[in-house]
């Protein structure tokens, strides 16, 4: 690898040409200090601000939001905002300066209106590959016909100044300094300064505390790759062991009875993934390789998935997501994607919920909190950096127009413990009526396939002679075109219809699946059902409101005919519960044919039950069907009581 510290020598200074709000250039930052030992410590910082940064510096890993107000050119008033967050070289920087007990100095000029820039630089990763000299010698080159502005200079002049005073009392100085001003302050500190017209003083300078809301929106790095490096800066963080089932609200019932619970509280469950990342991504004090930071979130947030869903992250979906972010930065000549990117492909390549799940650990900050020692403050991305950019997701609440993108991912939770066990006060159960139109229109196409494929199945091709019967065979016609004759095809349709549906997600290992039930339809347009599912109480969503995946069902119809299936001594035969609902279809379809529907067909020994009743089982393979569908069939709500369906669709995601 590249020694990737670089320092520009001048007199007794040693300059580290930085990029604001980076993580690699404070890692920089830590090595520089570590290899010069300095005995005084310049940051790019007005000293009118010193004691508000110094305070803040204090409060770290907490963020703090420094302002102070300005006139414009045009006579209002603005406000300027300086974040302190922890993955910034000035920062760290001044962090350093105060755990160590070496004397911090602002060395920067306090001027009014500085312009707003906005420099097309390249990926600060690069600096993880080819170092920081590499780095710099090419910005040098590519900056070296620009002119500074006129506000630049007297800033730069105020810097060398402030040096060369610093020069005559300190032996060897570490100046943090932006790498656009870097080079001209060594050559301006090769000749003699005056000290500059700036502010000594400037009013209404305020600290406030960061509301965690704006952490996600704000903060140049976002939220997850700064706790990451907060946790790494003290050392190799422990590997946080394993407790519970981790996102899920899991009951049990006597816990529902007597309001007792298994959980981990959500804060907890994140920062847990924090640090394990933190402690995978390699030995102590090892340089923040920002591409493993990305892979270790993406894990994380596949585990968050799979706790919540039950559904896995697949191989091709983990591929398909680094390639679009990865081709999505490339446009924007960056060689890692950015948080907004990172969304973007995990709603693309993935779904809403991975996304929600993904943008959930990335914008946590553990150490972030409400009512702290100082007032809280939102602000927005507009405000504080110029510019945003939202992107939507499909949540299940009503859009209010002027909201954030990232605010319509938050899903209700608890607002006291135990609120949710209140709900649990109706020994009925039933079922979510959206999923039940959605289940039962699912159930006629397969119907519908069902009878179309007996109908293929029973066809005939000939050759033309008198009649074109139902149409030419071009299939046929084709592949007989040595013959030089044309073939026709006649339809037969399939005597009878599809009575009973039976579906097949997976037949699951042991203990999978272990809740099993018997639902009659509530009126004449609604089937009856039998299937086995996940354990409701292991995933409680809502007041009254758990959530399942569905092993497999079976769909009968008329309504109000089905008995008991799971305790039939008639299905005592069966090999798996995939078997006995089959055998169930059988039994109570009204029509000829059965439709099942599965990963692989069914035992011959259930073909020959099915002719000796008078039945026959129509195979649909599971994987001729749309993936996309059947995840979002996959899932079911079971709510207590019908009360619930009032404001479920608050808590179903």
């Amino acid at each position: 690898m590249p020694r990737r510290l670089f320092l520009h020598h001048f007199g007794p200074v040693y300059g580290l040409p930085v990029l604001h709000y980076r993580m690699e250039f404070a890692h920089l930052v830590r090595q520089a200090v570590q290899q010069i030992r300095p005995d005084a410590i310049a940051i790019e910082l007005p000293p009118t601000l010193a004691a508000s940064f110094r305070r803040a510096l204090a409060r770290l890993p907490q963020i703090s939001l420094v302002s102070y107000p300005v006139k414009e050119a045009d006579g209002r008033e603005s406000s300027v905002h300086l974040l302190v967050e922890p993955a910034d070289p000035l920062v760290e920087a001044g962090r350093l300066a105060l755990e160590l007990g070496i004397p911090l100095h602002c060395v920067d000029p306090d001027i009014d209106r500085y312009p707003r820039h906005h420099e097309a630089l390249p990926d600060s990763y690069s600096i993880a590959r080819i170092g920081l000299a590499a780095y710099y010698q090419a910005f040098c080159e590519a900056t070296a016909a620009e002119e500074p502005c006129h506000a630049d200079r007297r800033r730069e002049q105020g810097m060398a100044y402030a040096l060369q005073q610093l020069g005559r009392e300190h032996q060897r100085i570490l100046f943090v300094c932006g790498m656009s001003h870097l080079q001209r302050v060594a050559e301006l500190y090769e000749q003699p300064q005056a000290a500059p017209m700036a502010r000594k003083q400037r009013e209404g300078v305020t600290l406030w505390n960061l509301h965690p809301d704006c952490c996600g929106e704000v903060l140049a790095e976002f939220p997850f790759l700064s706790a990451v490096y907060e946790y790494r800066r003290h050392g190799l963080p422990d590997l946080p062991r394993e407790r519970g089932n981790g996102l899920r609200k899991q009951f049990h019932a006597l816990e529902l009875i007597g309001g007792g619970r298994q959980e981990l509280p959500e804060a907890e469950v994140m920062d847990a993934a924090i640090r394990r990342s933190a402690h995978l991504l390699g030995a102590a004090g090892r340089f923040p390789d920002r591409q493993r930071i990305i892979y270790h979130l993406f894990s994380e947030a596949a585990r968050h998935y799979k706790q919540e869903t039950g559904e896995p992250v697949h191989i091709w979906q983990k591929r398909a997501f680094f390639r679009f972010a990865r081709n999505y930065a490339l446009l924007d000549k960056m060689l890692l994607p950015d948080l907004f990117q990172l969304l973007a492909a995990a709603r693309g390549c993935l779904d809403d919920n991975f996304a929600y799940a993904f943008c959930r650990l990335a914008v946590s900050y553990p150490w972030q909190q409400e009512n702290s020692d100082l007032p809280d403050r939102s602000i927005s991305a507009e405000e504080l950096w110029g510019g945003q950019r939202q992107i939507r997701f499909r949540p299940r609440q009503q859009r209010k127009k002027g909201l954030s993108g990232l605010r319509l991912m938050q899903r209700k939770r608890e607002k006291r413990p135990g609120e949710w066990l209140e709900g649990f006060d109706n020994p009925s159960i039933c079922s979510y009526p959206p999923e039940d139109l959605a289940i039962e229109n699912f159930g006629n196409f397969l119907k519908q396939k069902g009878s179309l494929q007996l109908s293929e199945e029973q066809s005939r091709s000939e050759k033309f002679s008198t009649s074109l019967l139902d149409g030419i065979d071009m299939r046929e016609t084709l592949r007989n075109m040595h013959e030089g004759a044309i073939y026709v095809r006649q339809q037969v349709r399939a005597k009878g219809g599809v009575g009973s549906v039976v579906m097949i997600f997976s037949e699951g290992r042991r203990g999978e699946y272990p809740y099993q039930t018997t639902w009659l339809g509530e009126h004449d347009q609604e089937s009856d059902m039998a299937f086995y599912a996940t354990d409701p109480a292991a995933n409680v969503v809502g007041p009254g409101i758990c959530r399942c995946e569905y092993g497999g069902f079976m769909l009968s119809y008329p309504p109000r005919r089905l008995m008991e299936v799971w305790s039939d001594p008639d299905y005592r035969f069966a090999d798996s519960r995939a078997e006995v609902l089959l055998l169930a279809a059988l039994d109570y379809s009204t029509e000829r044919n059965v439709v099942y529907v599965a990963a692989k067909p069914p035992r011959s020994i259930f073909k020959q039950h099915a002719a000796r009743i008078g039945r026959t089982i129509v195979y649909i393979p599971l994987g001729s069907l749309s993936p996309v569908r059947l995840k979002q069939l996959r899932v079911l709500h079971v709510l207590s009581g019908h009360d619930k369906r009032a404001f479920a669709k608050e808590y179903i995601w």
